[in-house]
């Protein structure tokens, strides 16, 4: 398997003097056990502890002292301990509250051990029987895969430092592009990359879709806490894919006949599910970029693959030649929402978009960036720069001259002025580059 960018932040906290306990968290399948096992050939001992089995959990519940319980867990592994570092590693944590509570105790009496917990339903049930010691652990998000290990998945090592040498990278945009467009059709599921990368088939990838969706749609019974929240959540699962990309309306969702109570309840289960995100407006140009919840969402899934296969629009990629041509625009969303998720690991991390506060207004920008204590405005869109009439609108009223369009065009910085007179920077971001917008940002603010 290959490596995930998130291996570097995992060798941060390792070697952090304040190091707690992980929680890594994400949606099913998106990686977690497979980055840990791979983190773990850094250490001298790793012990992995699957807590769907009863012998393991059985065995964790029957000690309440830490110190006690690490030597059996050598023996339940049947290792023994060398000299060095040690690994341990809590997978599936959300079937033992009393293995959850015994995290603060690795951090207060043992912290030598570097432990990690994940759980692919632990976010659901946090409201429920588990309960997490405040302020004795850490959290870590995992994304389905970003574009960049997409390159290192498929071996295209050369690609990837192309990327990374913005001054040459104009020169590489054609089999970029080509490539990225790929990306956006399979998603990042490793599973799905994995095989695509052995098979180079899209067809062959139908039954990995089948059986993600299967597998969330059988999660169900598990964390939805009435009948009726969990035939709302099957209804969106069912029906919700195509509407990606797409400002939402709660109440009667997708012609359901569910009330918007009832349907926000569902979506803020699967959003803790890692499996969505309603992303609500901000109407400020100006810090802080506070969201409106009163106004409408939109909603994004954890992966665009899944979405086209679910929604069924993979035969319009390849009718259309340029991804901004795709499904009305909305398959180019989602892709740069998934992209702009991988850019962080902070499980609090929100996108936004932004919305004119103004009576009568249309005045929307897909989504918007914060650095440096300002908000940027990212545009989707391709066309010639006075067609992008919202982030004009946009730079007129707020405090700094930087603006992004994502396109599918290549790299460069456009100097442009409004009708009001305003001057300001327009970065031509591709697609492939969205990784390094930061980077780019740093550089141009």
């Amino acid at each position: 398997m290959f490596k995930r960018n998130i291996e570097a932040r995992l060798h941060k906290w390792a070697k952090s003097p304040y190091r707690k306990p992980l929680i890594l968290r994400g949606a099913r399948q998106v990686g977690k056990t497979t980055v840990v096992n791979q983190f773990a050939e850094n250490f001298e001992n790793f012990i992995s502890i699957n807590l769907e089995k009863s012998a393991a959990k059985n065995l964790i519940e029957s000690v309440d002292e830490v110190k006690k319980l690490l030597p059996l867990l050598f023996l339940y592994a049947n290792k023994t301990r060398k000299e060095g570092r040690t690994l341990l590693f809590f997978d599936e944590i959300q079937n033992s509250a009393h293995t959850v509570s015994l995290l603060r105790y690795f951090y207060e009496e043992t912290p030598e051990i570097h432990v990690i917990a994940a759980g692919s339903l632990l976010e659901t049930m946090l409201d429920k029987q588990i309960s997490l010691p405040v302020g004795r652990v850490e959290y870590m998000a995992l994304h389905p895969c970003s574009f960049s290990e997409y390159l290192v998945a498929i071996h295209e090592n050369g690609l990837l430092q192309a990327i990374n040498e913005k001054e040459s990278v104009n020169v590489f945009h054609q089999p970029l592009i080509e490539h990225f467009e790929r990306y956006a059709l399979i998603g990042g599921m490793p599973e799905v990359v994995a095989r695509y990368t052995t098979e180079r088939d899209i067809v062959a990838l139908s039954k990995t879709y089948n059986e993600l969706l299967n597998a969330y749609k059988n999660d169900v019974e598990k964390y939805a806490e009435t009948n009726t929240q969990a035939a709302v959540i099957r209804y969106i699962l069912e029906e919700g894919w195509t509407f990606s990309g797409q400002t939402i309306t709660l109440g009667g969702f997708a012609g359901s006949p569910y009330r918007a109570r009832e349907t926000s309840e569902a979506f803020r289960t699967l959003n803790k599910a890692m499996l969505l995100e309603l992303v609500y407006p901000t109407t400020n140009t100006i810090m802080p970029a506070v969201s409106d919840l009163k106004k409408a969402p939109k909603l994004f899934w954890l992966d665009a693959g899944i979405v086209n296969y679910a929604a069924g629009i993979q035969r319009e990629y390849l009718l259309h030649k340029d991804l901004m041509d795709t499904w009305r625009g909305n398959a180019a969303e989602q892709i740069v929402a998934q992209e702009l998720k991988a850019l962080s690991n902070d499980v609090g991390f929100k996108r936004n978009y932004w919305r004119r506060n103004k009576r009568g207004s249309t005045a929307e920008v897909d989504f918007v960036w914060i650095q440096d204590g300002l908000i940027i405005p990212i545009e989707v869109k391709s066309g010639h720069n006075a067609h992008l009439k919202s982030i004009h609108q946009f730079m007129n009223e707020t405090n700094h001259d930087v603006a992004v369009r994502v396109w599918s065009g290549k790299f460069s910085i456009d100097d442009v002025k409004t009708n009001a007179g305003k001057c300001f920077r327009l970065i031509n971001l591709p697609f492939y580059l969205i990784s390094k917008l930061p980077e780019i940002l740093e550089e141009t603010i």
